[in-house]
């Protein structure tokens, strides 16, 4: 496995473990440097946390004491932690560097590496250009927010190998000369403003995806957000747009197909994933890999089998011709709102979730397919005020996901899509929003 070479720092804090902090961690120590790891909550005898202390590692636990900064000169931290923490606060009063462990991957992948990032469709967007590349039976990895620790991901790909990784907002603003041959910006709406306070931080972490670009390197970005428009000029990639209203150039799509450049790819009909969000990403990936040589051939295979990422708009199975979907990725009204756009057919809507606050009157635009709207949850009462605001007539409110599967399967006829898409987060009754579609999919499969 290869390690860090041209290093220029000593002594470096690992601030938080988890997968990343881990991963951090075991390739600094194999890179010949002194690590010190601080994390409140880790304990130092499970087997991952011994085997660092056995290697060299010096760990503290219980507390964050500003003392864990003496004699450090490089901080790497959990994405999740945010920048206005104590010990980060003090590590850039002494200037000392804080990154996330993907600056590290950047520094160690030696291949063709592209990074996707936006405010929704990452996943499926990464998956599918990684797919797509592997079906063109060329050497590609996955790696980053989709699951796959980067610095690990990148230890183990050779020079003929691309990289693909899907990056949030918190790893990208810890970068400091992480450079993708590649940068992927599919859009760019109001998310974590708890972690990043302000639009504007927000979307400056974004944009640091092609902030070390030149023009030896590409952005393919979505030319229908005016939000990621407004950065062009600072950029020194070359530009690849993808659009599903401007045609031409770049990726783009008519009534009928999808296109690159000049070149048609293949029938929108011929396309298992379903709706507007999703040919989005359809068009950011062949964007993507009509820039690396890949053939339409095998872009093709991938679009007429890939049915989705799990919990982004899912298709789940078709019983009794009702059309089930597992959208439970979608923690937010404008997710549900893609969805909700994503079919003719009439909806049962599944929605509810944990109470932040929000309004749901924007989403009443698009609640016009809903037939019978079934509402779990603290959102509950919330989401029924909105349904009467729209004039949905059937309504019913439950307290379990089985509950709520079957009143929904009650109301509904052939040809019905039964649709999850909560429009929440699931911290009320799940512990993840995988563990809310795994309840919907057993329910669907007990009916």
């Amino acid at each position: 496995m290869k390690t860090l070479t041209n290093f220029s720092y000593h002594h470096v804090l690992v601030l938080g473990l988890a997968k990343s902090g881990t991963a951090a961690a075991q390739l600094l120590l194999d890179s010949g440097v002194n690590v010190r790891i601080n994390d409140l909550k880790a304990d130092k005898e499970t087997p991952e946390v011994r085997e660092l202390m056995k290697q060299g590692a010096e760990v503290i636990t219980g507390g964050h004491p500003l003392s864990v900064l003496d004699q450090v000169d490089y901080l790497v931290k959990n994405p999740g932690i945010p920048y206005d923490n104590p010990i980060i606060s003090e590590a850039e009063k002494r200037n000392i560097p804080v990154v996330t462990e993907v600056e590290l991957a950047g520094l160690l992948h030696e291949g063709p590496l592209v990074a996707v990032t936006g405010s929704n469709g990452k996943t499926t967007t990464t998956t599918l250009i990684h797919e797509m590349i592997k079906s063109d039976h060329q050497k590609v990895s996955l790696a980053g927010n989709i699951g796959h620790v980067s610095c690990e991901v990148a230890r183990n790909t050779g020079e003929d190998e691309t990289m693909v990784t899907e990056l949030s907002s918190f790893q990208l603003l810890g970068t400091e000369k992480f450079r993708p041959d590649i940068s992927v910006w599919l859009n760019l709406y109001e998310a974590h403003l708890d972690y990043h306070h302000t639009l504007e931080n927000y979307h400056q972490a974004k944009a640091q995806i092609t902030a070390n670009q030149t023009p030896a390197d590409t952005l393919v970005y979505n030319a229908d957000d005016e939000n990621i428009v407004k950065f062009l000029p600072d950029v020194k990639a070359k530009l690849v747009p993808f659009s599903i209203h401007k045609k031409g150039e770049g990726a783009w799509s008519d009534e009928t197909s999808i296109y690159f450049e000049n070149e048609r790819i293949m029938d929108k009909q011929d396309i298992l994933l379903v709706g507007e969000q999703n040919l989005q990403n359809i068009l950011a990936a062949v964007a993507t890999v009509k820039v690396n040589g890949i053939r339409n051939e095998a872009i093709q295979d991938v679009l007429k089998t890939f049915a989705g990422v799990e919990h982004r708009l899912q298709f789940v199975t078709k019983k009794n011709d009702r059309l089930f979907y597992n959208d439970s990725k979608a923690t937010n009204i404008l997710a549900t709102s893609y969805a909700l756009k994503s079919f003719e057919n009439p909806v049962i809507l599944l929605a509810g979730g944990l109470d932040r606050g929000t309004e749901f009157d924007s989403l009443i635009p698009y609640l016009n397919g809903v037939k019978s709207l079934v509402v779990f949850g603290e959102t509950a009462d919330l989401l029924i005020e909105t349904a009467n605001k729209a004039g949905i007539q059937d309504m019913v409110k439950v307290e379990t996901m089985n509950e709520a599967v079957q009143e929904a399967y009650k109301r509904s006829e052939e040809e019905d899509v039964i649709l999850l898409s909560p429009a929440c987060a699931s911290w009320d009754q799940y512990r993840t929003f995988e563990e809310r579609g795994h309840m919907f999919i057993q329910a669907v499969h007990k009916l």
